[in-house]
């Protein structure tokens, strides 16, 4: 399992996650990690998840992932993104800085399961 988190606030349904679904057998997902890794520290009131989709494969269960990377972003409570993104700081950047601001967007059932087990298994 590989883990990349930072604590987001003190009451974790409050703050941002933002959860990289890959794969240890993508380059593209390999060469991801240390952009990933870098948007963490550069944002620390953000939650930050890698999950394997092979090794936690659990916790994506039914979720049909084809491409990589691919980020589920939630507010804390609600998953807001789930999607490819393209594998660079600006793109997630931009989302970060964007989503907060827009009311009423949600990423629909699988996105909001996906996100509950993800929390679940990296609180408890």
């Amino acid at each position: 399992m590989s883990t990349t988190a930072t604590p987001a606030t003190s009451d974790p349904a409050r703050g941002w996650w933002a959860i990289c679904l890959c794969a240890a057998w993508c380059g593209t997902c390999g060469s991801y990690r240390a952009v990933f890794d870098a948007l963490a520290a550069a944002h620390p009131q953000v939650r930050f998840e890698w999950v394997d989709i092979e090794d936690e494969a659990d916790l994506v269960d039914e979720l049909d992932v084809e491409t990589f990377p691919t980020l589920l972003l939630a507010d804390g409570r609600t998953a807001r993104f789930l999607g490819p993104l393209l594998p660079q700081a600006g793109a997630l950047a931009q989302l970060l800085a964007r989503l907060p601001r827009e009311s009423g967007t949600d990423a629909g059932p699988e996105a909001q399961a996906v996100f509950e087990r993800v929390r679940a298994a990296r609180e408890g």
